[in-house]
């Protein structure tokens, strides 16, 4: 049974000026802290929400991770807000949460963004990751670089190893994770994948960034992507990997931009 949609934390940038705002989704073990400096630069146009999603960052923790349940809490945002439409742009987890939002209530979508993600099921998994950081001794540590020694064997790849160490808090002297890696965990195969929307259609704008290095979209997945979005323009930034948007984060943006 679909859980009550959730009230999101939240980072803003840029003034409203009357024209439509611009919401920003991380994707999966992100934050809207991620996205501080480019919200920012689209900020100097429009009014940008980067939003903490569920079981990430500062927003609520529940069981479902659904997409349907994800893009039920951006509309909420939406809703508390008055906002009739937004801009959307979503990386990664973010992208799927983006374009089952599209699909779901295409009035209020006024243009979607979607970054290093297709519409389909995916073979790989980062439960590895989650089992990791479940599985560190954060009792008694006093360092963080004690920590990130425990993620070494199974997270070998050092910026990963960093992104993943963003949900290290400390609080009173003790670190814990922010993020709800049990719910995280259980809900692995359906982050992996995507719902079937069936006949559902986005006409609206849509563009999809991909990185040149990364696996995550490939022209086999063009057919998904323009079932769904028949107007998807599909463009790739070379000799970019998943974070596509940390490694060249202005021409990231001036696609944005120039889409938007």
């Amino acid at each position: 049974m679909p859980q009550q949609a959730l009230p999101l934390t939240y980072l803003e940038a840029g003034e409203a000026n009357g024209g439509t705002p611009m919401l920003v989704l991380h994707g999966l073990f992100g934050s809207a802290r991620n996205w501080q400096t480019l919200a920012r630069r689209f900020g100097e146009t429009r009014r940008v929400y980067a939003l903490d999603l569920r079981n990430h960052g500062g927003a609520p923790w529940a069981e479902g991770m659904s997409y349907p349940e994800m893009a039920a809490d951006v509309l909420r945002f939406l809703d508390d807000r008055g906002f009739a439409r937004a801009t959307i742009v979503g990386h990664s987890m973010g992208g799927k949460v983006a374009m089952a939002l599209a699909l779901a209530h295409p009035d209020r979508v006024e243009r979607l963004v979607v970054a290093d993600i297709a519409p389909v099921a995916y073979t790989h998994t980062h439960a590895p990751y989650v089992a990791a950081m479940k599985a560190a001794k954060l009792e008694g540590v006093t360092r963080r670089p004690e920590v990130e020694a425990q993620l070494a064997e199974a997270v070998p790849e050092a910026p990963l190893r960093s992104f993943l160490m963003q949900n290290l808090v400390l609080e009173n002297g003790v670190f814990s994770w922010r993020i709800n890696l049990d719910s995280i965990g259980a809900n692995m195969e359906e982050l992996i994948g995507f719902p079937d929307f069936g006949g559902a259609r986005y006409e609206g704008p849509a563009l999809f960034i991909g990185g040149g290095a990364s696996d995550y979209i490939r022209p086999e997945h063009h057919d998904a992507i323009r079932r769904y979005f028949p107007k998807a323009e599909i463009r790739m930034i070379e000799g970019v990997g998943h974070w596509l948007h940390a490694e060249r984060p202005a021409e990231f943006a001036s696609m944005v931009e120039g889409f938007i």
